[in-house]
């Protein structure tokens, strides 16, 4: 019985020193050379300072930006909180803020419909991303604020588009953090 204790006890400091360290501290190693951007969390840095990370959403509320999604994380994108708010499609606390996000906007834009993705959050609430169609419906709001033609913010849109992956997965998107960026070099805010 003595010799099965000490084998276990042995097994289980091994195993809690291969398992437990080693192979964490190994698989870090890899993957701070293999894939350093992703590993790190994919942060954008300009002027060498952090402005945000391109996998999770972030609040823009100036007009002279691209909004993101709104997200229902905590106290908006707040990765500590991810997640939907379970609110069904009959709750009058959703129906209400949905309401009141497409007057909103469509007081901003009052010629296009509102794309859906610009008033519903996403499951995870930091979705970084918008449609085409949410980036187009907020380019003449940019175009004025930042005094640029609409062709010109179009054009960024446009390049700043991913496509289906392979062709055939997922939808197109854009990535809003990269587009304000890139909006910002083109005109920076006043």
């Amino acid at each position: 019985m003595k010799k099965h204790l000490i084998t276990a006890f042995l097994m289980t400091i091994a195993t809690t020193i291969l398992l437990g360290v080693i192979y964490p501290l190994l698989i870090t190693a890899v993957a701070q050379v293999v894939f350093k951007d992703k590993a790190n969390g994919q942060i954008r840095y300009r002027n060498g300072e952090a402005i945000g990370s391109r996998i999770i959403g972030q609040p823009f509320t100036s007009a002279k930006y691209f909004h993101s999604r709104p997200s229902a994380a905590g106290n908006g994108y707040d990765a500590a909180n991810s997640g939907g708010t379970n609110l069904g499609p009959t709750n009058q606390k959703l129906i209400d803020r949905v309401q009141a996000d497409a007057k909103s906007l469509h007081e901003e834009n009052p010629a296009q419909l509102v794309p859906v993705d610009l008033i519903t959050t996403s499951a995870s609430g930091l979705d970084p991303e918008i449609s085409p169609a949410a980036a187009e419906f907020q380019v003449p709001r940019i175009a004025r604020e930042r005094g640029l033609p609409e062709s010109t913010v179009r054009d960024l849109v446009f390049k700043h588009t991913a496509q289906r992956d392979l062709g055939l997965l997922g939808e197109a998107r854009v990535n809003v953090l990269e587009l304000n960026l890139a909006l910002d070099d083109v005109a920076p805010k006043p």
